[in-house]
Order: C-alpha cells, then structure tokens, then sequence
C-alpha cells in the first residue's frame, strides 16, 4: 500500500491556502487533514476525528480494507466505487454506518472492541452492494452483508463473532446474522451461490418476491421454514 498526504493532492490541484488551519476550515473538516492510501487499483481515505486513536489500530483497519475489500468487489460487483473514505467519528453512537463510499466508524466502539477488525467486512460489503433505491427488503442486504464478513472476514473468531445456529424461534426479517445463516444453509443445500446472485439482483434492481421461487423453486417462507427446523449449520 502506498501513502501520500492529502495536502499534495491540494496542492496539485491549486487550493492550496496559506496555512493548514486555513484548508482544514476549507475542507470542512476542524484541522483534521486526511491520509490517502492506495494500492492495487484502490484508494482509501481516513479522516480521523480522534486524536487519542492508537494508530497501529488504525493501521489494522487499513490493512483489512486493502484484503478483503478487492475481493468483495470481484465476487459482487466489480463496478463498485474504487475509492472508499473511512472517518472515525467521536460524536457518532452507533457502531458504523455506510452511505455511498463512505463509512463512519465510532471511534468509541472501536476502542472498546479492537479486534472487531471485520466491522470493515462488513461495511466495505455495504459499499460494494451499492443498492441505491432497490426495492430490496432491509433485513437482506444486512443479511448478505454478513454474509461476505463470514467468508471474506480476516478474523472473525479474533472478534468472537460467529453466525448463530438456526432456531424456530428466528425470523428473516431480524436480518444481519440469522439471515446470513440461513444463506450459508441455503447454498450447500442448494449448490448455488445464491448469496452472489441475490446481491447482483438488489444492485441492478431485478430482485422481487419471486426471485427465491425462481432460484430454488421453492418461495422464501417454505425455505425458511425448512432452514430453521432442519439446519445443518
């Protein structure tokens, strides 16, 4: 991976003024000056809003990027956005959230799980699935995300996180987890990567009701039903 100052990239482009603290306030962004780093096609920016962050964590997330982010878009969508801004916010309560190419991380969250290296996964799959205005339900694009984080993850057991066993008491509406599981049952029993073709269905907005009954012959409520009272997971 290679690294190079934001300011260049300004400077390149003439916007440069005549102090820092004067560009942080042009660029909106408090006297926070962004790294860029790039590598193998891809380009990530961090924008880190606090000061107390250990940078060898930052580094790890970086690095976590540049593995499994290339392989997430050659599998799902090779057009995704080849340039991704990670901001690790202080204000933000939530874990991390994903719009466009964009992903805010809570810096607390963070600090308080470091091992958690695939929240990265995770959300760089949320970039790849560049769903727009899909009509596709929620709970599967969460579903299909963690999907991705359980086979491309880094290290996910690092983290103690794992897919849950399938119980009757599990709905695919709760997404996330029990969905991805139900995916992972879905495509041993099915011999299909169906979790790939799913997800091209929400980015090219083909997806509908009836794309389960297509691909299995079979609609989603009779595959769950079977899913959770029969799982091999």
């Amino acid at each position: 991976m290679k690294k190079y100052s934001f300011l260049s990239l300004i400077m390149v482009l003439g916007l440069w003024n005549s102090s820092n603290a004067q560009l942080a306030k042009f660029l909106k962004l408090d006297g926070r000056i962004p790294e860029v780093w790039s590598g193998n096609g891809y380009e990530l920016t961090i924008i880190n809003q606090d000061a107390t962050f250990d940078p060898n964590h930052k580094e790890k997330l970086i690095r976590t990027f540049f593995e499994v982010y290339p392989k997430l878009t050659k599998e799902y969508n090779p057009k995704a956005a080849k340039s991704v801004t990670f901001v690790i916010d202080t204000a933000y309560q939530g874990v991390a959230a994903a719009a466009a190419n964009k992903i805010v991380f809570s810096s607390r969250y963070l600090k308080a799980h470091p091992k958690d290296l695939d929240v990265v996964t995770h959300e760089a799959m949320h970039v790849v699935q560049d769903y727009g205005n899909s009509v596709g339900p929620g709970w599967l694009t969460e579903g299909i995300a963690d999907f991705a984080r359980n086979k491309f993850g880094v290290d996910n057991p690092a983290a103690n996180w794992f897919l849950p066993k399938a119980n009757p008491n599990q709905k695919y509406e709760n997404g996330y987890g029990d969905v991805a599981s139900f995916l992972v049952w879905l495509e041993k029993s099915s011999g299909k990567e169906l979790a790939k073709t799913l997800s091209i269905q929400l980015t090219s907005h083909t997806y509908t009701d009836q794309s389960w009954k297509k691909l299995t012959g079979k609609s989603l409520d009779e595959l769950w039903k079977a899913y959770v009272s029969n799982s091999s997971i």
